[in-house]
């Protein structure tokens, strides 16, 4: 009934590769648009299964290419 609107790629990261990150320490791993340059995260969101990853694709519209 209700459908999600997609919403665009941030504004300077179109184009950027998009990583899933673990940490270290705590194993916690996050998803965002990461920039080479920098070696930054951005607009990271906390990972807890597969359906967040394809979730965070579904939101700006993006194909997953990893699959």
């Amino acid at each position: 009934m209700f459908r999600k609107k997609k919403m665009p790629v941030p504004a300077g990261c179109e184009g950027m590769q998009i990583k899933v990150m673990s940490s270290t320490c705590t194993g916690e791993r996050v998803i965002g648009f990461y920039d080479r340059k920098t070696h930054e995260l951005k607009y990271s969101e906390l990972v807890e299964s597969e359906s967040d990853i394809q979730r965070f694709y579904e939101k700006y519209g993006l194909k997953r290419e990893d699959k």
